[in-house]
């Protein structure tokens, strides 16, 4: 404790010297200045005694188990928004291309070139043709095979980017509800100016927001002089990926024993098989009428991988942490024995 008191004492007195030379050079700045960074100095201080303080200790241990839930849900998240299918476009090789003309053109476009496994460089009408028909011309150039096991594989992803998106918005709810409830032991002007730092100190990780985790594929043309260029973007987000099921299903030639019985794992399935079980985890029972910001999410009764379909009967909604412990396991309704 005394060398940090040690410490503070040399930041305070080379802050009131840098003020001081301030002052004699351009008095009422430096009186601005001068009081200006005393106070910020005197609030630093101040938030450092009391996050170090046995008053927050004892604030934080009382929600610890809330914080280490929200961790976890968090990790869940992360873990879901991992799941997609890495399309790739065509490998045409590698070439490096060398401009040797006599003239200075500055092909200003050729610099903006991109090449990924997510960017198909074309024609200005594939271009075109690619924004007008995305779905087709994704599967034409991404090499997307249209065939049940595809039409599984991207139902799936649909799946766990739906949860992850609904898991986002429950996830910050739930921490703003923890907090409220602590609102009142916290004092004002910390709640009100530090609430980042305050969540940071209280134990809760970073909630990653961003959509970037979507995957966009580009159909990209850059012309030949290099002085313009357009691209397509087809971004599969929530929104898109249900088109995109639609889209395949609509073309897949499926076996005959599984064309009767199959459903469309869309979102609106989703919601409907919640509906059904009355938003409750058909294992551990537990409802969005226990926990608010309960995550719920719809599970494959018997695993697509030991030969289950996507069928009313054979799904099932489970809260995410009964849905991660059950991985590919068969876990039996309690509810309906």
């Amino acid at each position: 404790m005394y060398p940090i008191l040690i410490g503070l004492a040399i930041v305070i007195g080379i802050v009131w010297f840098i003020a001081s030379a301030a002052i004699a050079v351009a008095k009422p700045i430096g009186i601005t200045f001068l009081v200006g960074g005393a106070g910020w100095l005197i609030y630093q201080i101040y938030l450092y005694l009391y996050f170090n303080g046995d008053k927050f200790k004892k604030i934080k241990d009382s929600i610890k188990e809330y914080t280490k839930n929200c961790n976890e849900l968090n990790h869940h998240i992360e873990e879901l928004k991992g799941s997609y299918s890495d399309v790739k476009t065509h490998d045409y090789g590698d070439g490096d291309l060398y401009d040797n003309s006599n003239y200075k053109f500055k092909r200003k476009e050729w610099s903006n070139s991109v090449k990924n496994n997510k960017t198909h460089n074309c024609s200005a009408s594939i271009c075109k043709s690619a924004s007008e028909q995305p779905f087709k011309y994704l599967c034409k150039y991404f090499d997307i095979k249209v065939s049940e096991e595809t039409l599984s594989g991207f139902e799936s992803v649909l799946n766990d980017f739906a949860a992850a998106e609904q898991g986002k918005v429950l996830l910050r709810m739930e921490r703003e509800k923890i907090l409220a409830s602590v609102s009142k032991s916290i004092p004002f002007l910390i709640f009100q100016f530090s609430k980042k730092k305050l969540i940071e100190k209280l134990g809760f990780e970073n909630i990653d927001l961003s959509d970037l985790y979507f995957p966009v594929y580009t159909f990209q043309y850059v012309s030949s002089g290099g002085n313009s260029s357009s691209k397509c973007d087809i971004k599969l987000n929530v929104e898109n990926l249900d088109k995109f099921v639609i889209y395949l299903n609509e073309l897949v030639k499926f076996r005959k024993s599984a064309a009767g019985q199959r459903a469309l794992m869309t979102s609106s399935l989703r919601e409907k098989i919640k509906e059904r079980d009355s938003y409750a985890c058909k294992y551990c029972s537990l409802s969005i009428r226990d926990e608010k910001n309960l995550l719920l999410e719809i599970d494959h009764v018997i695993p697509l991988a030991k030969g289950g379909i996507t069928s009313e009967d054979n799904l099932q909604t489970l809260c995410w942490k009964c849905n991660r412990s059950k991985g590919s396991k068969i876990i039996e309704n309690v509810r309906s024995a």
